[in-house]
């Protein structure tokens, strides 16, 4: 965590929010820490990274239960199929641009197949995951918005030989209604592994193909 200095000093709402991440339960593909939180955004904030991993080389004796120690340190073995950040802010006061005393910002990127990167529709598709994720897990919320974005990478001179790669990134930012929070970072979790093409999926959503490495 970020700016709060003692946490027995911390707002009341924001402890709560803070026991509210720790009761989330993720699935064993996604490998979760903390990080620091950006320090001006708010007076108060916690920031969580993830990575979703292969499920073959998945780690014997990983998590599978509650997030409760924010650590899921990776295998070097694990091959990474999707990242993102998740950043939970607190402003006692109130935002006017929130509309409430919270903020979810996240951040979310996967490697796409070249057929489905060129698709005109995937930001779309990749945009329906933030509120179909979010109404999967009774999450309450409002003000949503986001950007989705396609990266093509192409390598040129000494590094020509790499194939070039075409990748999702997905920023979206919503207002919980409360302090309880634990459904949002699970429906964001169930996201990242959405964009690492890794069922199950919420009723009517379609895996975005994910690029094969040889």
């Amino acid at each position: 965590m970020n700016n709060i200095g003692d946490l027995a000093a911390a707002p009341r709402d924001f402890v709560e929010a803070l026991g509210a991440l720790r009761r989330a339960a993720l699935r064993p593909e996604v490998g979760l820490a903390e990080i620091p939180a950006p320090a001006n955004l708010a007076p108060y904030g916690v920031a969580l990274s993830a990575d979703v991993l292969e499920p073959a080389a998945q780690r014997a004796g990983s998590l599978h239960g509650p997030a409760a120690a924010f650590l899921r340190q990776p295998a070097e073995e694990q091959r990474e199929l999707a990242t993102g950040r998740f950043i939970l802010l607190h402003d006692p006061a109130g935002s006017p641009v929130w509309d409430g005393t919270f903020r979810i910002v996240t951040y979310i990127r996967a490697e796409l197949d070249a057929d489905m990167g060129n698709d005109e529709l995937v930001g779309t598709v990749a945009w329906t995951w933030l509120s179909d994720a979010l109404h999967e897990h009774r999450a309450v919320y409002s003000n949503a918005g986001g950007t989705a974005t396609r990266v093509l990478s192409e390598s040129f001179g000494t590094l020509s030989n790499r194939p070039g790669t075409i990748d999702i990134e997905l920023r979206a930012s919503w207002t919980p209604a409360t302090a309880d929070v634990t459904a949002h970072l699970e429906a964001w979790a169930d996201m990242v592994c959405a964009f690492a093409g890794l069922p199950p999926l919420p009723p009517g959503v379609t895996a975005l193909p994910r690029r094969r490495l040889n």
